[in-house]
């Protein structure tokens, strides 16, 4: 039994026309391999968009605008309950990315959001982006 609850990570659903930001994770990195959208932890004193936008610039060294949340999802991994907030995001144009967290990064459009090997905790947020359709529409 958990003593403390679930762990609160944000991650960013960045848009760009219609496709999403994808991201693998390191050979170095628990979930190696897996798919995900980026973010991290939630810090004490930050609110959950404070803390992506932190956290997008940490990981992949750009500037995040957290636009609002899109699904808020509890999944157990081992012995640990991960609620993920997933928020919509928009970034300014970028030439290249690049992550110490991640080894390749994918543009997908909704037909190929679920070809890929997701992490558990993003799994919900993917399952809703895929129902949900058009991506370009998201940030109307």
């Amino acid at each position: 039994m958990q003593e403390n609850g679930p762990l609160h990570v944000v991650a960013a659903i960045i848009v760009r026309g219609s496709q999403i930001l994808a991201c693998r994770r390191a050979s170095h990195k628990a979930a190696a391999g897996k798919w995900e959208f980026p973010g991290g932890k939630v810090d004490a004193g930050e609110s959950p968009h404070e803390a992506l936008v932190r956290e997008i610039r940490e990981e992949l060294g750009i500037h995040c605008e957290a636009i609002r949340t899109y699904d808020i999802s509890d999944t157990p991994v081992g012995s640990q309950t991960i609620r993920l907030e997933t928020v919509l995001c928009r970034i300014p144009s970028i030439l290249q990315l690049k992550s110490t967290d991640h080894d390749e990064f994918r543009w997908l459009s909704t037909d190929d959001i679920s070809t890929l090997d997701w992490a558990e905790p993003d799994v919900p947020a993917v399952m809703l982006l895929k129902q949900g359709g058009k991506f370009a529409q998201l940030l109307a």
